[in-house]
């Protein structure tokens, strides 16, 4: 049987899946997830705008060193649109038509990016509803697309029209849906007893096996692996297993580390995160 992880062990490695209100900016609620759970840091999984609401994925405690194996899976967002004059479906599928596939985005002047074009891709974008001039959507996108900045370019196609609402539904592998996803109000409720806030707290170490290739290594240089070691191909339990450029090392159940394949030698990964 696997063995429990105590309340203080979860709460210095794992995520909790906030939903974001619409007002406060990201790092209001993460420097409030922080206070109130006496953390030393936390960090969130990508920015939302103080106007947007929705899935606000944070990492605590030393969790936050794992944030850039999880920011670049896609972000799915519903909306509504509102034009400010009568368009048909058709016209509205065209314009969207053009956007689906890979774009390239000039960051907003208030972003804290280098102001420099990129690729992004736009992988979905379905009207769901349209009600008078409100057109409710659904948009699938690559992580790292500013949003509101496609919203405006297609605006500009459409004619006139404004975007009403936006809520970000999913991020990475996190979505609205998740029976752990949880608002201000239930952490407010669940801050005060560590039993219930513990159902809550999602393990670092499981989310990581969704997000990377997961690869057992062997007992014979734990020790010596734990404090850094590269990894030979005699550290594995399967040595001829194709491996990713990067992947999640564990030893039965525990996680090891977070490697990087290098093939120099005898080394076959060295380590980008150890958990000692």
């Amino acid at each position: 049987m696997k063995p429990q992880k105590s309340f203080n062990e979860l709460l210095n490695f794992s995520i909790l899946i906030i939903d974001k209100p619409s007002g406060p900016t990201s790092f209001t609620i993460t420097n409030y997830i922080r206070k109130y759970l006496n953390l030393s840091k936390t960090s969130h999984l990508g920015t939302l705008d103080p106007q947007v609401s929705g899935v606000l994925p944070i990492l605590l405690g030393r969790a936050c060193r794992l944030s850039n194996y999880f920011m670049h899976s896609d972000k799915e967002y519903v909306g509504i649109m509102r034009v400010h004059k009568k368009v048909s479906k058709e016209k509205l599928d065209e314009v969207i038509n053009e956007f689906i596939g890979k774009i390239t985005q000039l960051p907003p002047v208030r972003s804290s990016v280098k102001r420099a074009e990129r690729v992004r891709e736009i992988k979905s974008f379905s009207i769901l509803e349209i009600k008078g001039k409100d057109v409710l959507f659904r948009t699938k996108v690559q992580a790292g697309t500013y949003i509101r900045k496609l919203f405006f370019d297609m605006c500009e196609k459409i004619g006139v029209a404004h975007m009403l609402e936006l809520r970000r539904s999913q991020a990475i592998i996190f979505t609205e849906k998740d029976p752990k996803f949880i608002d201000l109000y239930k952490f407010d409720e669940l801050v005060k007893n560590e039993d219930e806030l513990k159902k809550y707290l999602i393990p670092a170490d499981e989310a990581l096996k969704k997000v990377l290739q997961v690869v057992q290594i062997s007992d014979k240089n734990l020790k010596k692996i734990l404090t850094g070691k590269p990894l030979m191909k005699d550290d594995f339990i399967k040595p001829n297993e194709m491996l990713n450029d990067k992947f999640a090392a564990f030893n039965d159940d525990k996680l090891i580390g977070i490697y990087k394949v290098i093939n120099d030698g005898d080394i076959l990964a060295k380590a980008e995160f150890v958990i000692n």
